[in-house]
């Protein structure tokens, strides 16, 4: 029987097998996914579950989103990523659960759904500069890599960004930037953004995160008090300036912490 440990084990020589043979995002994701379903037989089948779980919740929550079908272009890039690579070796097997997951620090990896959800909100078409604040172990980050032209990426707590870095490295998501940072700030050097995802909530929206939206981009942030109901925004700046909100889902999130 192949247990969680002996998977990670073997897994973990696979990404570095990979990591050393294989240059290029195609090749890579190719031989790895392929390697995987040597060593998971039905991690593939995981992964289409969870898409399928994502697509059933979508649709159930339509009357507070008002999207009960989200985008393809999405859903194949969490197809796409490995979820797994994500999360902590003793948490392999509950990987593509459609739930959050503990990574370390006091911190989580999102519900699936609500990863979707969120970029889906962001409306991407591939050619966007784009801002996440709270990179965690790089799993959002790998899925904007997909979807955008640039990720910018900014994640409080030092750990947690270096393995970021080596995960993303290993996917070769190459479009992305990272810095160690407080979120709050956002990232001005490289403003204004098309779109700008917050993936921890602040109790209030971030002054300098509205300033760093260009016209016509997207801020898509859970907001409310810690330990509490919150709730997920979509903030869109119009062409004249002005801010158009709306509510889209109650949520809880980690806090977005402040220096």
């Amino acid at each position: 029987m192949l247990t969680y440990r002996r998977m990670a084990a073997i897994s973990a020589l696979f990404y570095r097998v990979c990591g050393i043979s294989f240059q290029g995002r195609g090749r890579y994701c190719g031989c790895y996914a392929h390697g995987m379903e040597i060593l998971w037989p039905d991690q593939r089948q995981r992964c289409r579950q969870m898409i399928a779980s994502i697509r059933n919740e979508a649709r159930l929550c339509a009357r507070y989103t008002g999207r009960p079908v989200l985008s393809g272009r999405v859903l194949a890039a969490m197809e796409e990523i490995p979820r797994h690579y994500f999360v902590p070796r003793s948490l392999y097997m509950s990987a593509y659960d459609n739930a959050a997951l503990p990574v370390g620090c006091g911190q989580t990896i999102s519900q699936p759904f609500i990863v979707a959800l969120m970029t889906d909100l962001l409306d991407l078409d591939g050619t966007e500069r784009v801002l996440e604040i709270g990179t965690g172990t790089g799993y959002q980050t790998a899925i904007l890599s997909r979807l955008a032209a640039e990720v910018y990426s900014v994640e409080y707590l030092p750990g947690l960004l270096e393995q970021a870095r080596r995960r993303l490295a290993g996917l070769d998501c190459d479009n992305v930037r990272l810095k160690q940072g407080n979120g709050w700030r956002g990232w001005p050097a490289h403003a204004p953004y098309d779109a700008i995802i917050v993936t921890a909530a602040p109790e209030r929206v971030p002054p300098d995160l509205l300033e760093q939206l260009g016209r016509g981009g997207r801020l898509v942030v859970p907001v409310g008090p810690t330990g509490h109901t919150q709730q997920l925004l979509r903030i869109e700046r119009q062409a004249d300036g002005s801010i158009r909100q709306r509510d889209v889902l109650p949520v809880v999130f980690v806090p977005l912490v402040d220096d």
